[in-house]
Formats: structure tokens, C-alpha cells, sequence
């Protein structure tokens, strides 16, 4: 599918059932853009991902341009300045690491930890993602006590990045959705976004 078949099949639709049915079909399911053709590297991608935070590799989702082969959103083609973008599907993970980020809230309302107004800004941007069911490891302050955590967590995706692993010479990112479901949701949302965006445009 290219972008504008993509859109013309979305603007083809309009009740919230068959938006869903949209994404599950063209925007969840399938090979990945990035791994046409190439099922068993995407396999062996999926199960280094899942080899390092235990997950099972199927619970491993690639989303955005590099599913689709361009973003809808940008409106523009995958291409070498493109980023992969990669969905874990762990609740172990999901409640692991909010367990340290609870402790870490304790000592915060207590005022025995001091955060820049910068770093108060991302953490609020944190804990809006993860009240959505979605730890974005990036949006966690500096002064976090997680260093060993974030280190580990960044130092991974780079040891699988620009060459070094089957995904190719691209950056690797991930986040961690709480369940499918949550996954599925934040998908939904935005299509439909993008739908009702580009109604109000007229384009």
C-alpha cells in the first residue's frame, strides 16, 4: 500500500468500528515495510528484543513509517533519515518498571527530591504517557534514580542501531505498552485523529 491509497481507503470509511477495523488490518497486521520479504530477520529481530527484556517475540510490534512504508502523519516515504519505532507488549515489563517509578513519586511528594522545571515538565509528560498504558523511557527526567535502568535501557537500542542488527542502518527506539489493548487504543486514536484532521483541513 502506497500513501495515497492508504488515505483514500481511510477517507472511504467513517464509523469508529470500521476505523478499527483499518487498523487492525493495514496498520497493525502483517510484515513490517522495513522486513518485506525478509520474515525470518524479522523474526530473529523481534526475538533479540525479546531475548533481553523476556518477552515473548511475538509480543514485539514495529509501528510507524517503518511498518507502513511511509507516515501518514508526516506525509512522506521511509527513508534513510527514518527512525524505527518499536512497541513492547509486556505487562511484567510494564509493572516492573512503574514499581521503581513509584518509589521514586514517594520521595517527590515528600520534597526529598529536587527536580529542575525542565525535568518537572518531562516527568509530567511521563506520567501522561503512562496513564495512556505507555512508559516512554525517554520522557524520564535526568535526576531520576533510574540512571542504571535508562543507561541499560538506551545502551541495548544502540547496540541494535545504524548497522547492527537485521533491521539495518536506521536508529532503533522503543516504549513499553501496558497490554495489547492499550496498544491497540493508542493506534486507534490516532488514525482518527489523522481522519478527523484531514476532514477539517478539506485535503
Amino acid at each position: 500500500m502506497v500513501l495515497e491509497e492508504f488515505f483514500s481507503l481511510l477517507d472511504s470509511i467513517s464509523s469508529d468500528e470500521s476505523i478499527l477495523d483499518f487498523c487492525r488490518k493495514h496498520v497493525l497486521h502483517g510484515t513490517p515495510f522495513i522486513f518485506a520479504e525478509r520474515d525470518d530477520d524479522f523474526y530473529e529481530f523481534r526475538k533479540r528484543i525479546g531475548d533481553k527484556f523476556r518477552i515473548p517475540f511475538h509480543e514485539i510490534y514495529i509501528t510507524g513509517s517503518a511498518k507502513l512504508g511511509f507516515s501518514p502523519f508526516k506525509r512522506k516515504s521511509f527513508d534513510y533519515d527514518s527512525d524505527i519505532d518499536v512497541a513492547l507488549i509486556s505487562l511484567n515489563l510494564f509493572d516492573s518498571i512503574m514499581n521503581d517509578i513509584s518509589n521514586y513519586q514517594m520521595s517527590f511528594r515528600k520534597n526529598r527530591q529536587v527536580v529542575r522545571e525542565v525535568e518537572l515538565k518531562m516527568y509530567h509528560d511521563f506520567l501522561e504517557y503512562t496513564a495512556l498504558g505507555w512508559i516512554r523511557p525517554d520522557k524520564l527526567p535526568i535526576s531520576f534514580q533510574m540512571k542504571a535502568f535508562k543507561d541499560d535501557w538506551f545502551d541495548f537500542f544502540r547496540s541494535i542501531s545504524y548497522g547492527k542488527s537485521e533491521v539495518g542502518n536506521y536508529q532503533v527506539n522503543a516504549g513499553v505498552f501496558k497490554s495489547y489493548q492499550h496498544f491497540e487504543s493508542y493506534v486507534f486514536s490516532g488514525i482518527k485523529d489523522l481522519k478527523r484532521h484531514k476532514v477539517a483541513r478539506g485535503s
